[in-house]
């Protein structure tokens, strides 16, 4: 699997965005991809080295719309710590938004 397809994007959120003060950032990946996969294309893809990786499969809600029930996709997310002093400049665009 190629680094540009286990990780499909960072996860915008405001826990995502208070873990970004601690060096960690939070990304949505591919199903199948482990954590080692996922250690190397945020290495190769951003220039940083990894400390840490955790992984969490986010189960999916129960959702409905009038009388028609579905569910949410399932999908996994990665939460990645990178050395101190390290940062991955997608997430520096969040830090100028508290105003």
């Amino acid at each position: 699997m190629d680094h540009s397809q286990v990780i499909i994007r960072p996860v915008v959120s405001e826990k995502s965005y208070v873990l970004s003060a601690a060096h960690k950032y939070t990304f949505r990946v591919h199903p199948d991809a482990h954590k080692t996969q996922i250690r190397q294309a945020i290495e190769s893809l951003f220039d940083v080295h990894v400390v840490e990786v955790r992984t969490v499969n986010v189960k999916s809600k129960p959702k409905r719309r009038g009388v028609s029930r579905g569910r949410t996709r399932s999908w996994k997310k990665a939460i990645v710590q990178v050395r101190e002093g390290q940062s991955i400049p997608i997430f520096q665009g969040l830090e100028g938004a508290d105003s």
